[in-house]
């Protein structure tokens, strides 16, 4: 089994090729396409496709709080020049609608744990937000508080910054609507994900602008990947402790291992900071395959 670790489309447009994921314009003036998988030396067999698949799912289970960006994941009906690299693209791809993106993450946490517990530490805030005194690692916040970060061209780190910045940086307005928009996104995930033996400890949404279809304010909607084990944090249910990090089924495996490699910031590029990337062997490979799968049969599993 192998990873697809970079795409090769000669006959489409790519408009970026990012840690996740690479985006090409199509023929239509309206579409792009989302291409899922890994940058990393050794890639994770499957990820791009489960990575899809968790997407596609919540798409649909959410799609009445909020629209989202998608248009079909069916090769045969995307554009003549993208069907030709179905080998390529099949499961690992999106035909998504064009949308102005809003230059901030918006992140909803329920559980304190990763950057939020490290600045509660020093602070007792989380993105500026005070916080009860004497909480402890991983444990859940009376109610999932909206904690912004803002979107890093690639190389760069997201940095986590106030609700008041953020309101700034894009507007009140707008700010309003995906802050109740992610709320409300995140309740509803967290709610299912408990059903199915899952702690959604905290996770990552991104919106885009579309024109509205009646001419007034753009129509905000849900791009990029959702709720993926890439984009949020998966604690087994049965297995959850607070005062203390968590067994998990999403990238912070990954991590782990590359932070036992020597990996710090500054060295993205590699061990030596010159370009050869970093490599992580077969059993964190399979490993963490394993996880995203296990996590998406858990979150599909007929429920009575």
């Amino acid at each position: 089994m192998t990873a697809l670790l970079q795409t090769d489309l000669p006959d489409l447009h790519l408009l970026s090729r990012g840690k996740v994921r690479d985006v090409y314009a199509t023929s239509s003036p309206d579409h792009l396409l989302f291409v899922y998988d890994v940058i990393l030396n050794s890639g994770i067999p499957d990820k791009g496709k489960l990575l899809t698949s968790i997407s596609l799912f919540w798409f649909e289970k959410l799609k009445d709080i909020i629209p989202n960006h998608l248009v079909t994941v069916n090769i045969d009906e995307m554009p003549e020049e993208v069907r030709q690299y179905r080998e390529q693209l099949e499961g690992r791809t999106m035909l998504v609608r064009k949308a102005r993106i809003v230059p901030m993450e918006a992140i909803v946490r329920g559980h304190i744990t990763g950057s939020a517990w490290a600045e509660y530490q020093k602070s007792q805030t989380v993105c500026g937000i005070p916080l009860p005194e004497k909480m402890e690692e991983s444990q859940k916040f009376p109610t999932p508080i909206f904690t912004p970060s803002t979107k890093a061209e690639q190389g760069a780190h997201d940095e986590n910054i106030s609700p008041e910045k953020a309101a700034q940086l894009i507007g009140q307005d707008l700010f309003d609507r995906i802050n109740t928009a992610s709320l409300q996104l995140y309740t509803a995930a967290a709610d299912y994900a408990e059903s199915c033996g899952l702690i959604l400890a905290d996770t990552k949404f991104e919106f885009g602008l579309v024109p509205s279809a009646s001419g007034g304010q753009d129509e905000l909607i849900l791009v990029d990947e959702v709720l993926t084990p890439d984009s949020s944090r998966y604690w087994p249910r049965d297995q959850y402790e607070p005062g203390k990090g968590q067994s998990s089924f999403d990238k912070q495996y990954v991590r782990n291992a590359l932070t036992a490699a020597g990996y710090r910031k500054g060295l993205e590029s590699g061990p030596n900071g010159n370009g050869e990337g970093w490599g992580i062997d077969d059993t964190v490979i399979e490993g963490t395959r394993k996880r995203y799968k296990e996590a998406e049969q858990m979150l599909k599993a007929p429920h009575s």
